[in-house]
């Protein structure tokens, strides 16, 4: 059993749902996911983007990459809800492809870790819209 196996089975056990609930939700049939659950398929680039979106878990968890299930970006959200202006920041941010790059390997940071990065990311920002 591969990494992805045995993850998408623990996913979908964890959440409750069978294989054939799990297919309707992600337009697969009950078929597809027992083979992908038993390694005898993979999904494309596509289908595994849309089980991580379904899920909530990023790419590289389901993979077997990562033990951090949740995506950066929840990480990062949760980090800066009791900091508005730098959350406001990073809701910019998350549009714009270059600073997005900084971000998508975050590694285990504490919440503090993230607003400091945050900071100097906007600092540097706001010093080069100046100059």
């Amino acid at each position: 059993m591969t990494d992805f196996s045995k993850r998408l089975k623990d996913l979908r056990k964890k959440k409750n749902i069978s294989q054939e609930e799990l297919g309707n939700s992600i337009n697969l049939s009950k078929s597809t996911i027992s083979l992908y659950e038993s390694g005898k398929r993979q999904p494309d680039y596509g289908t595994l983007k849309e089980i991580a979106v379904f899920f909530d878990c990023s790419i590289d968890y389901l993979l077997g990459k990562t033990e951090i299930q949740d995506p950066p970006e929840t990480i990062i959200d949760n980090a800066l809800q009791d900091d508005p202006e730098l959350m406001e920041f990073w809701l910019e941010m998350k549009k714009r492809e270059d600073l997005q790059l900084l971000f998508k390997q975050v590694k285990p940071m504490t919440p503090e870790g993230v607003k400091k990065v945050i900071r100097v990311i906007k600092a540097m920002e706001e010093e080069t819209q100046e100059g």
